[in-house]
This record gives C-alpha cells, sequence and structure tokens, in this order.
C-alpha cells in the first residue's frame, strides 16, 4: 500500500473493539486467519502447550503458508468461545490485532463496505491517529511479507 499523506483516516478514525465476535467469523475473502512463526508460537504460549503441538493441532499450511485451520461444519475461527469471545486473545495473532485498520479494507470504498457495515466498534472509543494507523498499516505490511502474501 503506497502512502501519500492525504489518506481519509489520517485525521484519526474512532474505534474500539465491542466484543461482538462478527471479525471472527467467516465472511468471504477475509475469513482465514494466517499465521507467521511468532504467531504460533504467542498463541501456543496463551494456550500453554508448544509451538508444535499447537502448530498439529490447530495449524494448516496451504500454498506454502500457514493459517488456522477451519472447521467444516463451520468456517468462523475455531478459538472463537461461548459468548463471541476470543479464548486466545491475549496471544492472538497480529491479523486479529490489527482488524480493522489492514491496508486492503482502508480505502473509502473498502472500510464503508467491508468494515463500517458490520463492526460495531466503528465510531465507538477512542480516536486513532493517523501515525498509529499508519505503524499499524507498516506491521501489516511487513506481515504479510513474512507469510508470503
Amino acid at each position: 500500500m503506497k502512502l501519500d499523506g492525504k489518506e481519509w483516516w489520517r485525521e484519526g478514525v474512532q474505534f474500539q473493539c465491542q466484543g461482538s465476535g462478527k471479525c471472527c467469523t467467516s465472511h468471504g475473502e477475509y475469513g482465514f486467519v494466517y499465521m507467521t512463526p511468532k504467531d504460533r508460537q504467542n498463541m501456543a504460549k496463551s494456550l500453554g502447550i508448544t509451538t508444535s503441538e499447537f502448530t498439529k493441532k490447530y495449524c494448516e499450511k496451504v500454498d506454502g503458508v500457514w493459517r488456522l485451520k477451519e472447521r467444516a461444519d463451520n468456517p468462523d475461527c475455531i478459538f472463537l468461545k461461548n459468548g463471541n469471545r476470543c479464548g486466545v486473545y491475549e496471544g492472538r495473532p497480529m491479523q486479529c490485532r490489527t482488524w480493522p485498520f489492514w491496508p486492503e479494507v482502508l480505502s473509502p470504498k473498502a472500510w464503508a463496505k467491508d468494515v463500517v457495515k458490520f463492526c460495531p466498534g466503528v465510531g465507538k472509543g477512542r480516536i486513532w491517529s493517523g501515525d498509529e494507523i499508519e505503524k499499524l498499516i507498516r506491521e501489516q505490511v511487513e506481515w504479510d511479507q513474512e507469510i508470503g502474501k
């Protein structure tokens, strides 16, 4: 994502997670949770198991990229627990920690279509500064390169 300093979000975006779990439910192209080695380590630690155990039990490698497995009967995140709460919140992967500030949804059109219409956290809580959002974007771009996306 090329940044020119004129992005709509530069003035800040009000957002606070409301714990709805909607971002953890499969909705089309954003349905997979991709994993770096560090993501797998953090999630394993939060579950009290080794990275190897975590990877064998919860991950699959598709086209050279690690991602969380999906259940055949339910494409929602396998760590989404009762009450739509994350079962590994403290150890959640980069992809989850940076939502909704992903480069692919920060165009005005995608933001309106893919974020505002379904995420109840938009317009609530604190205002994220343009600098904070840019930092998250840069982290996400590095993460994309690390996982091979």
